[in-house]
């Protein structure tokens, strides 16, 4: 098949599915995670916990009104911050020795 035809043929298929008439081949649903319930089991101002986290006090606020999503680097953050949420800010408070990156090798 040619890419026109197969590209109609695309075209044709979200139509039926888009009009109820044929279902999806597989839907994709993004993994969502609760700030504002994280940020508040943990008695914290949306400037606390950005503050305390590293996180832009914006971005918690985009989050938890659902402008946007966390993306996948942040969505593990907060996995993180919901299970460990001392040892997440005693790391972030560490800082290493100058000229080391405090990584381990």
């Amino acid at each position: 098949m040619s890419f026109g035809k197969e590209l109609i043929q695309s075209a044709k298929e979200a139509l039926d599915i888009a009009e109820g008439r044929a279902e999806p081949a597989a839907v994709f649903v993004p993994e969502t995670i609760d700030v504002a319930a994280i940020r508040k089991r943990l008695k914290l101002s949306q400037a606390e916990f950005a503050k305390r986290y590293g996180l832009p006090a914006g971005t918690i606020k985009d989050w938890e009104q659902k402008r946007r999503q966390p993306d996948r680097a942040a969505l593990v953050l907060l996995k993180v911050i919901d299970q460990a949420p001392e040892m997440v800010a005693q790391a972030l408070l560490s800082r290493p020795e100058p000229g080391k990156s405090g990584l381990p090798r």
